[in-house]
């Protein structure tokens, strides 16, 4: 059930003519956690990342955080970029169990390097798990994890600096941007993250429209997520005229640029939706 300050919204969202305007782009709202708590990133400078001050939440507390999301925003899918499992390894095991048990479906990036990361993740409550650039060792690992989990429960991350990609240790037989989609994709992936660092949280628009774009034309059916830069819901405009599927979001959220008239529009059916239902207040899918 929606809250009175997204129902106020979206009646004057209506009103005005834009109801359906983003109905086809998915809100992702993110929780950057570093030592157990939410942070805002900046640039992928993680040195510089301190606790997150919020319009929405009074505290960086994830539960918190995440509460203020659903209560202000009616967003109730998270995606959780643990930045201690993916430096150190240290997995924030219990804001897992507290985002589960208090209903959140969320996707986990914290560095899955093996096939019983994975499990633990999922074990720990995680919707989909987040197969990030920067730390599977190779194509070998994501063609294990869709064997063995399946497509839908996996959602690889093109991670990227300035546009180059964070290669890590791993080694790829093209390893341009575009090459290791290719490459994702020929595995059986379905569902792709495009992400720059650089971008993330400096507010400058979002940098990586062209590589969607390029994606899109060779793979049409892919599910296509992006994330950094994105400063108001101008910029969500050409995302979504590009046919990109979902969008990642923190500090357009946490400073109020983008809000309740935006967010609370339509719920979307999850990545392992077949034919990716919009969902109307009443539980029943509508037609896309």
């Amino acid at each position: 059930m929606r809250n009175a300050e997204c129902g106020m919204q979206e009646r004057e969202a209506i009103q005005r003519g834009d109801d359906s305007q983003f109905s086809a782009l998915q809100i992702i709202p993110v929780l950057d956690l570093l030592n157990g708590v939410v942070v805002r990133g900046v640039g992928g400078r993680r040195d510089e990342y301190r606790p997150v001050k919020s319009v929405l939440a009074s505290s960086a507390q994830p539960l918190d955080v995440a509460q203020a999301f659903r209560g202000r925003l009616n967003l109730t899918t998270l995606y959780v970029a643990d930045l201690d499992g993916i430096l150190r390894q240290q997995p924030n095991g219990e804001v897992y169990r507290q985002l589960a048990d208090d209903g959140f479906e969320f996707w986990i990036d914290a560095g899955v390097r093996s096939l019983s990361d994975a499990n633990r993740l999922l074990n720990a409550g995680a919707a989909k798990i987040i197969v990030g650039l920067e730390t599977v060792p190779d194509g070998r690992l994501l063609a294990a994890l869709v064997a063995e989990l399946g497509a839908s429960r996996i959602v690889f991350s093109l991670d990227l600096q300035a546009g180059r990609p964070l290669l890590g240790h791993s080694d790829w037989p093209d390893s341009s941007p575009l090459g290791i989609a290719q490459t994702v994709l020929s595995l059986g992936l379905t569902q792709l993250i495009v992400l720059d660092l650089a971008s993330v949280g400096e507010q400058r628009g979002p940098s990586t429209l062209a590589l969607c774009e390029s994606i899109r034309r060779f793979a049409p059916e892919v599910r296509l997520i992006t994330g950094g830069g994105v400063r108001n819901a101008d910029d969500l405009r050409p995302l979504q005229a590009a046919g990109i599927d979902g969008v990642l979001l923190a500090t357009a959220l946490h400073n109020g640029a983008i809000g309740p008239a935006v967010c609370c529009q339509k719920h979307f059916a999850d990545l392992s939706s077949e034919t990716f239902p919009i969902t109307t207040d009443s539980g029943s899918p509508a037609t896309r």
